[in-house]
């Protein structure tokens, strides 16, 4: 009697675990469906006033003017244009350090070296802000006198040093994680050792490096701070990098500050933003999580 009554207990137990593991579980997708949802919501009464294609295809935006322009055109192009800059430094320096630490690092060195990189992804990017406003601006002007006291290319620099530590650490457990075969098959073959790293292993980890990648672009999107403060708060449609402009994570902190009514139509453009914003970063983040399931699916073979 009393071994029945404890088997019952225990499978009590059980299901309630794994209820509270699905709970915890469903937190994300209920959080991402509910932020879906509520931009989705004010996005609809935005777009009941300007048609979808006038907001995709106008080439000013200029909202909180007298004369309103609705065309995300310069807010994506200022947003890609910091946001590529960065992974133009970023990429490489990910990818060279993850190697080093990867293929070529002790395991003390390792141990050291890899959480002291990821501490820069714990600095506040409001630091980093001013840190590109008031250091790598004035620095650069003494090289470049026509780059503006706001510009792209500063911002850029500094946002490739707090993507680096996702691209770098990602990209580290990838080629870490490279079957050790490769590696003997290589060297068995006469190749040396940065022969073997260069032309077999990182060519095995390339969807893992672009998943690691793609990871990293997303979150210099999604900055917000850094570019409010050192990029300017200037729509321009431009592609120089010497030139002022906003992201549109700057115009969503520029209308949040309160100046604009509620529930106006000014003030739906955020919702409208937040969601194009939205859209882009899950589309780059599925595409990387796509190929970094795809590595792992390849090399599970070799194991």
């Amino acid at each position: 009697m009393k071994a029945s009554r404890a088997a019952r207990w225990a499978h009590w137990q059980e299901r309630l675990i794994l209820v509270l593991l699905f709970a915890s579980a469903s937190v994300s997708v209920v959080t991402t469906l509910a932020i879906a949802i509520s931009l989705g919501v004010e996005a609809i009464g935005f777009f009941r006033e300007v048609p979808l294609i006038r907001f995709l295809t106008e080439r000013e935006w200029t909202p909180l003017f007298a004369i309103k322009k609705f065309g995300i055109l310069p807010l994506v192009c200022g947003t890609f244009l910091i946001a590529g800059i960065a992974m133009v430094l970023a990429v490489p320096m990910g990818v060279l350090i993850a190697t080093y630490l990867a293929e070529y690092a002790s395991e003390r060195v390792r141990r050291v070296l890899k959480p002291v990189i990821e501490v820069l992804a714990g600095i506040p990017s409001v630091l980093y802000g001013y840190f590109a406003l008031l250091f790598v601006t004035p620095l650069l002007q003494k090289f470049i006198p026509s780059l503006s006291g706001f510009n792209a290319l500063s911002p850029g620099i500094v946002l490739a040093f707090m993507v680096l530590p996702t691209i770098a650490s990602i990209s580290e457990d990838i080629i870490y994680a490279v079957p050790q075969s490769i590696r003997e098959a290589s060297l068995a073959l006469g190749a040396t050792k940065l022969q073997t790293t260069f032309r077999a292993v990182l060519p095995a980890a390339g969807s893992g490096i672009i998943a690691a990648c793609l990871l990293g672009f997303s979150r210099a999107i999604g900055e917000t701070m850094l570019v409010t403060i050192a990029a300017g708060q200037m729509p321009n449609l431009t592609l120089n990098p010497l030139e002022p402009v906003q992201t549109m994570t700057a115009y969503i902190v520029q209308v949040s500050l309160g100046d604009v009514p509620h529930g106006s139509l000014e003030y739906r453009t955020i919702f409208a933003v937040g969601l194009t914003l939205f859209l882009i970063t899950l589309i780059f983040n599925l595409f990387g999580l796509f190929l970094r399931e795809r590595f792992i699916r390849t090399f599970q073979r070799f194991a």
